[in-house]
């Protein structure tokens, strides 16, 4: 005769491995500080509207120019003006526009630099005085 054994169930009592803290590489819940937003957030659309307009400012006073002197003297006065209103951009304003104007500006400053240079080039004179 055999005597049947109770099968052994499952133990409540027994120790369980304990949790390990997370490493943080992947992080399961939310950020244990908080997440600080751009209140100005530099978009395409705004440095494309920046770049317009820095355009439009020094054609406008490039136009103003006779000769190549004067042509330079009215670029440099009007990227002055530019970059002193996108230095007020970055401060109060759009950040977006204030870095198109920017770009602009110097390429703007690029091109009456080239200008002044090929006219000392080609008649051996300096032209800005």
């Amino acid at each position: 005769m055999t005597i049947a054994r109770p099968e052994p169930g499952p133990d409540f009592g027994a120790a369980r491995p304990v949790a390990r803290a997370p490493s943080g590489l992947f992080p399961s819940g939310p950020p244990p500080r908080p997440t600080y937003r751009e209140p100005h957030p530099v978009t395409g659309g705004g440095v494309a509207a920046g770049g317009g307009v820095a355009a439009g400012w020094l054609l406008l006073f490039g136009l103003l120019g006779t000769d190549v002197a004067s042509y330079a003297w009215w670029t440099v006065f009007a990227g002055l003006l530019a970059w002193a209103t996108a230095l007020v951009l970055i401060r109060f304003g759009d950040r977006g526009v204030a870095t198109g104007v920017a770009i602009v500006t110097a390429g703007g400053w690029s091109i009456a630099a080239a200008v002044v240079a090929v006219r000392w080039a080609t008649s051996g004179d300096w032209p800005l005085w």
